[in-house]
């Protein structure tokens, strides 16, 4: 595809009529599980619900199709001269500094006249927090100075990300009244859901709650949540899902990212 469209030649930005948004093609880790994929399509069909003007489309770094390098070459491939990527995921780790730039630097070659305008991941985002309290409260958690609260990522090798897990439990735990809030990491840090759990117990909490910090259902839900009823959690407040935050975080990042004009190739914001 190394020539481009005729709606795309020129100095036009190809967005159809010229009015049109520019296209939406958020990209989601995948999963082999289906539960996982459809949350994420729960997720943006309200995003279009909200934007019935935009062209919203859902891609996968891995296990479901289509694949981001598929879906926003299809994009160019029918007219297209501009598109925001937004990665679909809570934190700035391996997959949206590496692997989704790697297609991204693919696509630059195949597609040169296809501005691209990368948006930052979803989290952090204050509006994340309101959606933990509320999978909390609808899960029966109720913050009080006698239960503690575990935040439970997903966890990454990349301390950044980690970090900023431990920022969002500070945050947390100022909005208060949790006894304590700790971050946990199922996978690739410590302490994991059983570890802070336990210690939070240990400690003389009456009660543990515990907010799995997840996109969507899948393997790593179900680790925190069978981790952390096994050393007595009270209660686990499930993924994020489609909880109405998210879709008011994504537009949010969309119109940050297409304000920013490329001067060429892949910008960031």
């Amino acid at each position: 595809m190394r020539n481009p469209p005729l709606m795309a030649r020129g100095i036009a930005t190809a967005r159809g009529d010229g009015n049109a948004p520019i296209p939406l093609v958020a990209v989601a880790h995948g999963s082999e599980d289906e539960r996982s994929s459809h949350t994420v399509e729960q997720i943006f069909a309200r995003v279009r619900r909200l934007r019935p003007d935009l062209d919203v489309r859902v891609a996968y770094l891995d296990h479901v199709s289509p694949s981001a390098e598929e879906a926003i070459t299809a994009v160019a491939a029918e007219g297209a001269g501009e598109v925001v990527v937004l990665p679909a995921l809570l934190t700035a780790a391996y997959h949206s500094k590496i692997d989704l730039p790697a297609v991204l630097e693919r696509i630059r070659e195949s597609c040169p006249w296809l501005h691209i305008h990368y948006a930052n991941t979803l989290g952090p985002h204050p509006l994340l927090l309101d959606a933990v309290e509320q999978r909390l409260e609808e899960a029966g958690a109720v913050a009080a100075p006698d239960t503690s609260l575990v935040l439970a990522s997903a966890g990454s090798s990349d301390a950044g990300a980690n970090h900023v897990i431990e920022q969002m439990a500070s945050a947390l735990a100022a909005r208060g009244p949790w006894r304590q809030v700790t971050p946990a990491y199922a996978s690739a840090a410590s302490p994991t859901p059983a570890e802070a759990v336990a210690h939070l117990r240990a400690s003389g909490a009456h009660k543990v709650a515990v907010a799995g910090y997840l996109l969507a259902p899948g393997f790593f839900s179900d680790r925190v949540a069978d981790q952390s009823f096994a050393n007595g959690a009270a209660a686990v407040a499930p993924a994020l899902g489609d909880a109405p935050q998210l879709a008011r975080v994504i537009l949010g990042r969309y119109e940050s990212a297409k304000h920013r004009v490329p001067l060429s190739g892949i910008t960031t914001g």
